[in-house]
């Protein structure tokens, strides 16, 4: 197939009409294996490739629309500048295209005063995936998404990790605007991303550095990146329903300054693999020194789930894939001075639950900066675990802890293990997941949000909304 190759510098709006402009229409392509599209449904209209193909490279600094119709990809790393605005018609399948010379894959950078429109839905997800989608693809395989706003970091003016020296774009972020937008990311899966330009300097699968409230993130998975899930340096955006699968390292990493409030969120922990600096669920730092830099990170995080792994021999390996060296670290991992507002949430199938990781970050739940309530939390050593200095917390009485050889005794979710049942995730009936009494212990700061307060602790109740591919739903397991 005829592959167009464009050069962004100077992209204009007659340039950009021929990339196509198709409606999303149902009744087309009924044959069409969901899996065999990257996981678009075959009702959202047609098929990627149907209209040729399109190589985006270099920096965009005009407006742009992508079709669905396209097959689209990106070499090397693709910046979004000059305060333009991308956007991708639902049901496209953009394809990160292979690095080489130790440069990254393909990867799409959304830069300060920019924005990205990827609005799609339940039948016509927009996916980020491998330039091999259909043929083996691997964790990697490109670079991955990254939004940079105008929100408060508590660093001066910093360049976005993952990125190569002197790029052909600004990829600074951060600055005085809470209600910064950067865009719409809906109904997006983005899989097999990932990139490491160096030890803890990586593209994630989502990278969001000081990103504003005025974006909006809702329904995105993150399905088998190369290094964290989703990354947050600072910013004061808020995201509802994320999913966080089979990440190498981290779920949901909040570091720089990061005020956001999440709630509906999943992770669940790649059994064959885990990184060499350990596979946390989740994991937040101030910054690396634990500083008091200002503003303080301080996830506010409301009905999360995260499944680690189903028996404690795997929980405690210590030479996993890739590397060799890789394991399987905590539920939670809050250290290096982070505050945090946890709440209504599940922890699952780790060797320890929830870690308090040095003086200042222990201090700020008992000075009541920091809040932990109405939780579930088991762990197959320790639920409630400090370090530096070790040793165990104790939580108020509004959370329950659990140890022994089966996780999901006590919590009792349908079948966390096993994805191949529809509504693995779910709480069983007599579940304490259900009919609970919300907890909210979360503040606005700059950025509001109004939680929806639920009866029920983790990411579902009797409600699926993450429905697998084999299902009829838009998330890969």
């Amino acid at each position: 197939m005829k592959r167009n190759k464009i050069l962004l510098s100077a992209m204009t709006v007659a340039a950009a009409t021929t990339l196509g402009l198709y409606a999303c229409k149902k009744g087309i392509n009924k044959d069409v294996d969901p899996k065999l599209s990257a996981g678009i449904l075959a009702e959202c209209g047609p098929t990627p490739g149907s209209a040729g193909d399109t190589t985006l490279t270099g920096v965009i600094t005009s407006d742009l629309y992508l079709s669905s119709a396209k097959e689209i990809h990106l070499s090397g790393l693709v910046y979004v500048s000059n305060n333009a605005t991308l956007t991708i018609q639902a049901g496209a399948r953009i394809e990160g295209d292979p690095g080489a010379n130790g440069q990254p894959g393909g990867g799409l950078v959304i830069t300060r005063g920019s924005k990205l429109i990827a609005d799609g839905n339940p039948e016509c997800p927009i996916v980020f995936t491998s330039y091999r989608w259909d043929s083996a693809p691997q964790s990697g395989d490109w670079a991955g998404v990254i939004l940079l706003g105008k929100a408060p970091v508590n660093k001066d003016n910093p360049q976005i990790e993952g990125i190569p020296d002197n790029p052909p774009a600004d990829a600074h972020y951060g600055g005085t605007d809470c209600n910064d937008n950067s865009g719409i990311l809906r109904y997006v899966r983005i899989e097999y991303a990932g990139y490491a330009l160096s030890p803890n300097n990586e593209i994630n699968g989502l990278t969001l550095g000081g990103v504003g409230s005025g974006t909006i993130l809702d329904y995105i998975e993150s399905y088998k990146s190369n290094d964290d899930a989703f990354e947050w340096f600072g910013g004061t955006v808020n995201a509802t329903h994320l999913l966080a699968i089979d990440p190498l390292d981290d779920m949901f990493d909040t570091d720089f300054g990061f005020s956001g409030h999440i709630q509906f969120a999943m992770g669940i922990s790649d059994p064959t693999r885990a990184d060499f600096s350990a596979s946390n669920g989740q994991e937040s730092d101030n910054d690396a020194a634990g500083s008091t830099a200002t503003p303080q990170t301080t996830p506010q995080i409301s009905n999360l789930t995260l499944i680690g792994q189903e028996n404690s021999t795997l929980a405690h390996n210590t030479n996993m894939a890739p590397s060799g060296t890789g394991f399987y670290g905590r539920a939670a991992h809050l250290r290096r001075n982070s505050a945090f507002r946890l709440a209504n949430s599940i922890y699952m199938g780790w060797k320890w639950g929830v870690s308090l990781d040095g003086a200042a970050t222990q201090g700020a739940l008992a000075a009541g900066t920091s809040c932990f309530q109405n939780n579930l939390v088991h762990a197959y050593d320790e639920p409630f675990k400090t370090e530096s200095p070790a040793g165990t917390w104790a939580p108020d009485a509004s959370n329950h802890g659990f140890t022994g050889a089966d996780p999901n005794a006590d919590i009792l979710l349908n079948a966390p293990f096993d994805r191949t049942q529809a509504d693995f995730a779910l709480p069983q009936e007599g579940s304490p997941a259900l009919g609970a009494t919300w907890a909210g212990c979360f503040t606005d700061g700059c950025n509001a949000f109004s939680f929806t307060q639920v009866d029920y602790i983790g990411a579902f109740g009797t409600e699926n909304w993450a429905l697998g591919l084999d299902f009829g739903g838009w998330v890969r397991y």
